[in-house]
């Protein structure tokens, strides 16, 4: 369908989910990960203020926006960050995200 998109999440215990997510929504990462009660924490509620929605993307391939100034001082403070870390309330799903992989973080 063209309005929903696929994508695998990875929880903290390596168990992959496979989401269809709709687009017409306006919906986020982390928005998509709630929805489907996986174990992302999201105290903040999407509002880019605690990074426990943090999680990894696992695809080289598919862009996604930079982040912003906020997004990078949160995940600045965390200790389990690599180059491919990102808060998933940051990321309004798109078209181009189609069989996106992400692995949510351990805390």
């Amino acid at each position: 369908m063209e309005n929903e998109i696929t994508i695998t999440v990875i929880d903290q215990s390596g168990t992959a989910h496979t989401l269809l997510c709709p687009l017409e929504m306006g919906l986020t990462l982390k928005d998509i990960c709630k929805a489907y009660e996986l174990p992302m924490e999201a105290m903040c509620g999407g509002m880019a203020m605690c990074a426990t929605c943090h999680c990894f993307i696992l695809s080289e391939t598919i862009s996604l926006p930079e982040k912003n100034d906020i997004e990078e001082a949160l995940l600045s403070e965390l200790f389990n960050t690599n180059t491919t870390s990102r808060l998933a309330c940051q990321i309004h799903l798109t078209a181009q995200m189609d069989g996106l992989s992400v692995q949510i973080a351990a805390d």
